[in-house]
């Protein structure tokens, strides 16, 4: 790396990656397990793909709000947080300057250089400085309800749709296993992208993603068949 040129960690992924992996992982493990649950009852083919297309619409919208309200009361609690540290800053300067350098001492530096380094990233940006070494707030990983709520129900929608153009192609003798077996394909290469995105290890991504949607899977067509044998 030249001298001059800016790092690249995974950590300013964090935000929209796992938002994404998440919702598509969603849209892959609720809509097979809901279309097996539904196949396994022995419904008609034409009633499994309404109720995927149910399952897609619904899930996507469930998503986006569930995303849109927990990162919203993030957000929340950032923006109170910094103006707490904003009106600090006007009422005591002095304090705030005594504050940030107890911070860089305890941190592993002199006093005088953490005094030093204090004074100068306060007289560039104060706010910024306190939001970022006492609040632990930064441009990268900040709440972004609207982006998170958006990729949450788009990846979702795009999850659900491979188990649905699965359940539209295959024959309905076959439905069962190709639905499950290609759903855990995907939820497979889907655990591998996030983790190597995210520089952890493919294959643990892989295989945990792969027991809980076999096992969602199981419960849901285990859970069809039986009410299906009862009606």
């Amino acid at each position: 790396m030249g001298p001059g040129s800016i790092e690249l960690h995974h950590v300013g992924r964090v935000g929209w990656l796992r938002a994404a992996v998440l919702g598509a992982n969603d849209g892959v493990l609720s809509t097979s397990s809901l279309l097996l649950g539904v196949a396994a009852a022995h419904a008609m083919h034409s009633s499994v793909l309404v109720a995927g297309v149910a399952g897609l619409v619904g899930g996507a919208m469930s998503m986006a709000a569930g995303e849109y309200v927990s990162v919203s009361s993030q957000s929340d609690t950032e923006r109170a947080d910094l103006q707490r540290e904003r009106a600090e800053l006007k009422a005591d300067d002095a304090g705030e300057h005594r504050e940030l350098t107890a911070i860089y001492v305890r941190r592993g530096l002199d006093p005088v250089l953490a005094k030093a380094v204090a004074e100068q990233l306060m007289a560039h940006d104060a706010l910024g400085a306190h939001a970022r070494d006492e609040l632990g707030i930064s441009e990268s990983l900040r709440a972004r309800p609207i982006q998170a709520a958006l990729t949450s129900a788009a990846s979702f929608a795009v999850g659900a749709a491979v188990p649905l153009f699965v359940t539209v192609v295959s024959p309905a003798q076959h439905l069962i296993v190709l639905l499950s077996g290609t759903s855990l394909l995907f939820l497979a290469l889907l655990g591998a992208t996030a983790a190597r995105a995210g520089g952890a290890g493919i294959m643990k991504g892989a295989a945990r993603v792969i027991f809980w949607g076999a096992l969602a899977m199981a419960l849901t067509a285990g859970i069809g068949s039986l009410f299906g044998s009862i009606a």
